[in-house]
């Protein structure tokens, strides 16, 4: 009894390490399905050209139906405002763009080709306005204007 014990054990231990192969098998056969592109970022600020560092570039895949896929990238750009990432599948990629004292952005690009440089330039935040007289948001009568001179 006591070997038909170990015998059964080991068969399990070899239908598990089995599985495990076949399983890591078809995750290298499901990324090497499509073509993947290289994809490269610059980052700069609108007003004077001058690069963006540490911006976050987050990318997310669109599968055909048009929605966004539920693992996305982050990327961080360097002192040239610079990021990239190898691998991107072909298909459209959604990009947003998010750094600090900048307007968010995000557009989708056609990821058709194997190299793909993006340009971004980030604008700064405008003001906002109030539907009660078209005065800047927080200002009221009773905020007195810095650049106001005394009477």
């Amino acid at each position: 009894m006591k070997t038909t014990w170990k015998v059964a054990w080991l068969l399990g231990v070899i239908a598990c390490f089995t599985l495990v192969a076949a399983s890591a098998q078809k995750d290298d056969k499901d990324e090497e399905e499509g073509p993947t592109a290289n994809v490269n970022f610059v980052i700069l600020k609108q007003d004077n050209g001058k690069p963006v560092r540490n911006a976050a570039v987050i990318m997310h895949s669109i599968n055909s139906h048009g929605k966004q896929s539920r693992g996305d990238l982050e990327l961080k750009t360097d002192l040239d405002g610079k990021a990239s990432f190898d691998g991107v599948p072909y298909g459209v990629l959604r990009v947003q763009v998010l750094a600090s004292g900048f307007q968010t952005f995000g557009q989708d690009y056609d990821v058709k080709q194997t190299d793909l440089s993006v340009t971004i330039k980030l604008n700064r935040p405008e003001g906002q306005y109030s539907i009660y007289g078209n005065q800047p948001a927080g200002k009221n009568d009773k905020t007195p204007d810095p650049n106001a001179k005394p009477q």
